[in-house]
């Protein structure tokens, strides 16, 4: 499993928070996920193994958001 924070640009209210995570949630591969709309964080769990962290910012892409590129590299397992 991995876990990453990802910096989310683009958001304008606590429901785009909520949209990004529902959406996630139903996403083979994604384990756990929180947004915090005030920090702009993703705090993501994920299954390498079933999804790629560039296939997770594509489709925050195509929900109308901007991932950028991990907060922490890589954080303690």
């Amino acid at each position: 499993m991995e876990k990453k924070i990802i910096k989310i640009s683009g958001m304008d209210c606590a429901s785009c928070a909520v949209t990004i995570e529902h959406n996630l949630k139903k996403t083979k591969g994604i384990v756990s996920v929180s947004v915090n709309y005030a920090t702009e964080k993703l705090y993501l769990e994920f299954n390498e193994r079933e999804i790629k962290l560039e296939d997770i910012k594509k489709y925050i892409k195509d929900l109308g958001y901007k991932a950028s590129d991990d907060i922490d590299k890589r954080i303690e397992k």
